[in-house]
Order: structure tokens, then sequence, then C-alpha cells
């Protein structure tokens, strides 16, 4: 069973699920589930491989939209999913696969596509970092910026650094992260079906992620998707434009 964290209480509000994208976790999101959580109750999880949950030698989006569909079963309720990059892709199969168990969708900066990008470069930068003889946060993003320009990218990853543990630990399984990397970065040729309810893709308008040539693909397996964008933002676009993004999400489900 994934780790989860919890916000708020049960409403007449359906349950919001909130599924993180790759080197990320449920602690995140969690200003964003908080102020969320004023209205109904909301869940996050930490992707198998990723937190505090369980590690498994498989990471392909069967694996993962099943995992999602033991959290929802356990709840005994069906919930509104929101996904974000992989978990945007593990939400999406989840609703292909066990439409039951979505109410309504939103997938943030994602598209049902196999990706040409890897980010393998930065399971290399992480596995460089010798963690153990690190004392600090800020130790470890002084010893991470030899290999990753960007401080924000460093903030992120570094948020899976375990400088308590003993020994200190990455809470993320690279090993399989790294075999896994094409499935992640890809999509199964084999997806069948459709999901008949409304889906909103939300994209950074800074963000190649999602594409006007990525249309066919999404109504093909989502047909009362609807499109919107995010001025100003990226890829990770609730963290670059917080506030814009929770009230998309708001509008959306509420």
């Amino acid at each position: 069973m994934l780790n989860i964290l919890r916000n708020g209480t049960r409403s007449e509000l359906p349950p919001l699920l909130i599924v993180h994208g790759l080197f990320g976790s449920a602690r995140n999101w969690g200003a964003i589930a908080k102020r969320l959580s004023d209205s109904r109750e909301v869940i996050s999880v930490d992707m198998r491989n990723h937190g505090d949950s369980p590690w498994a030698d498989s990471h392909g989006y069967d694996d993962l939209a099943a995992d999602l569909a033991q959290v929802i079963t356990s709840q005994n309720e069906p919930m509104d999913v929101l996904g974000h990059s992989m978990g945007g892709k593990a939400a999406m199969m989840l609703a292909l696969t066990r439409p039951e168990l979505v109410n309504r969708l939103l997938v943030a900066d994602i598209a049902p596509v196999a990706y040409e990008h890897s980010q393998t470069h930065l399971i290399a930068a992480m596995r460089a970092l010798d963690i153990s003889a690190l004392k600090t946060r800020a130790d470890a993003d002084a010893a991470l910026s030899a290999d990753v320009a960007d401080p924000g990218v460093r903030a992120f990853l570094l948020q899976s650094l375990d400088l308590r543990a003993d020994p200190p630990r990455w809470r993320l399984n690279l090993d399989v992260l790294e075999r896994e990397m094409d499935r992640i970065t890809g999509w199964p040729d084999d997806v069948q079906g459709s999901y008949d309810r409304p889906v909103l893709f939300l994209s950074g308008a800074k963000s190649d992620y999602v594409l006007p040539g990525h249309r066919p693909a999404i109504k093909a397996l989502f047909p009362d998707a609807k499109f919107a964008k995010l001025p100003g933002a990226g890829h990770w676009l609730h963290a670059e434009a917080p506030r814009p993004f929770e009230a998309s999400v708001r509008m959306w489900f509420d």
C-alpha cells in the first residue's frame, strides 16, 4: 500500500487524490494540499519507489495505476484525481482501466504519448553525491550544483534526500527508476478504451510537454478533454504559479 498524507475531512465533495511526478513525493504538494483541504479531504500519495512508499522492481503505468486503484478502493468511494507529469500518466491509466474509481480528472502538463527526453542525467547526478560526507542541505546543494545548474531542480531533488537517516539515503529507488526510465517517459502502445468523463489538461504556457500535435492522441482516449494553459509557468506549473494553479484546480473540481 502506498504511503499517504491526509489533509482536511470528508465533506459533500468527493475526496481529492494528488499524484506527484518523477522524483517527487506527497510532501512536495503539502502546501497546495493543505489549502485545497478547506472544502474536502485531500489525499496525497508517495508513488512506489518514491518517498516512504514500498520499493518494487517494476515501474510501469499499469503498476502505478493499480497502486492508485488500491488507495481509492481502500477509501470506499470514488475520488477526483489530480496528477502531474508521471503522476498525470498514472492518473490517466487509472481512469482508462478503472473508470468507476475516478469522478473527474485533471492532468497537469503531460500527454498520453512517449517522450524522447530522459531524466537519467539527474539520477547520475544524485548517485555522484557522496551523501555520507554531507552534514547540511546547503552542503548537499553546493555539491549537487556541479552537475545540476538549475537551483530550482536541485531544491526539488534534495527534498528526497534524507540526511537524518543513518546512513543518509535518497528516498528514491534510483536503480529501478533508471532501469525503467523508458517506460516512465513512454506510454504503452496497447492502451485501449476511453474515459468519457470530463478531463482538464492544464499546461504551463512555457512548457512543451503538451503540444497541439498531441491532441488527437488525447481526444482518442479522453473524448471530453478540455485544455487550458497557465501564463508564465513551465512544466512545474504548480510550483512556478501555485496560486493560479490552485485557482484552476478549484474551478475544475469544485
